[in-house]
């Protein structure tokens, strides 16, 4: 008889669904992370009453009516819209791409169909160019000059620590324009913070569950098979079968967060984003806007993008051919690991976003009934 039905490694997203719904269906369940705190990337820290994004800023947005009723049994949350503000050199421009960012990018521009025109016009300087060999040439093929030198290419280069030209193509599939003065950042009908922020939310759904804090799965990765009926594994893939075919390549992070007593509204947005190469961060966060905070003092966060290094936490998995190939052998060594679910951006070496993470649970679970 196994002391637990499920151990489930790592409390972040994938990790508390699961061990909430199957807590709920009367399995035994342990959770366990390495980490001395719950709620994985999207864990949340109060500082000066503001609850800062500890791992950079997560805005929950989905067009899953399933996932949307899901978390909406374990928090309310507030009506935070994401508009990021782009700042070149001093220049600020509205993002996603719409129409407030061309009219200030061609201040001539005035109506969609201006816009229309001005893009096509600085698209057609690229379109001899059939299949784009690296980010350079598909940046300028899909944007033109002007949004791609100003708005993509620094920011592109800092989140992957190259040149534009040694980029590849792949990284930027399309750019979406809007023609509308919407700054609304996701099309997602479904958008929102928990209100009390996000460690809140991990604590109702690991509410009655036993969590074991500052517990390395991998320092003895043997016990802890043996304790349970199934392992629910939310780590590094090659992690797990320690990296006897290689290791696969991420970009990390690294924030340098700041408390400034006495200012009460920095930016006067929740993030911005520095697209020049020159400004070393890719984005400065003011917390207390994702929760429309009225505190005397506010918490901001520098965002530095770094090459990943074992022992650093990974954030972006590098779709590359080469990462991918050696991505998918991992994933076929965990076919075989009957009693092993391997869930999450780690454990499967995919992106995805929280709501695709929760669904992704979610029909896993089934899938154990």
């Amino acid at each position: 008889m196994k002391q637990y039905d499920y151990l489930i490694v790592g409390a972040g997203m994938f990790g508390s669904v699961f061990a909430r719904e199957m807590t709920d269906r009367g399995k035994r369940c342990l959770v366990i992370d390495k980490r001395d705190h719950i709620g994985g990337n999207c864990y949340t820290r109060q500082m000066a009453g503001i609850n800062v994004h500890w791992y950079g800023a997560h805005i929950f947005h989905t067009c899953n009516e399933e996932v949307w009723s899901y978390m909406q049994r374990y928090c309310t949350f507030n009506h935070y819209v994401n508009s990021p503000i782009a700042n070149y050199k001093g220049e600020l421009y509205n993002l996603p791409f719409n129409m407030n960012t061309f009219s200030k990018l061609w201040p001539d521009v005035r109506t969609p169909e201006e816009a229309r025109a001005r893009i096509a016009e600085q698209q057609a300087e690229f379109a001899h160019i059939s299949e784009p060999k690296n980010l350079y040439e598909q940046g300028m093929k899909l944007g033109g000059r002007d949004i791609f030198l100003k708005l993509v290419k620094g920011y592109s280069e800092k989140q992957w620590g190259l040149p534009a030209e040694q980029i590849p193509a792949f990284v930027l599939r399309r750019l979406p324009f809007r023609y509308t003065f919407d700054n609304n950042y996701f099309n997602d009908p479904h958008q929102g913070i928990p209100v009390g922020g996000y460690t809140a939310l991990f604590q109702r759904l690991l509410d009655g569950i036993e969590v074991r804090l500052e517990t390395d799965f991998l320092n003895d990765k043997d016990y802890w098979m043996s304790q349970c009926r199934k392992v629910v594994y939310t780590g590094p893939l090659d992690a797990f079968f320690g990296f006897s075919l290689g290791k696969l390549d991420w970009r990390s992070l690294r924030f340098d967060h700041k408390m400034l007593e006495g200012v009460a509204n920095f930016q006067g947005n929740a993030v911005f984003n520095y697209t020049d190469a020159e400004t070393p961060y890719t984005r400065i966060i003011e917390h207390k806007h994702f929760e429309f905070g009225q505190q005397p003092d506010t918490v901001i966060s520098y965002e530095y993008p770094q090459t990943w290094e074992v022992g650093a936490e990974p954030y972006y998995p590098i779709n590359n051919d080469r990462n991918e190939n050696l991505a998918q052998q991992y994933r076929e060594m965990a076919q075989n690991e009957s009693n092993v679910i391997f869930g999450g951006r780690l454990g499967e070496y995919r992106y995805y976003d929280m709501d695709q993470i929760v669904a992704r649970a979610l029909d896993i679970i089934r899938k154990e009934q």
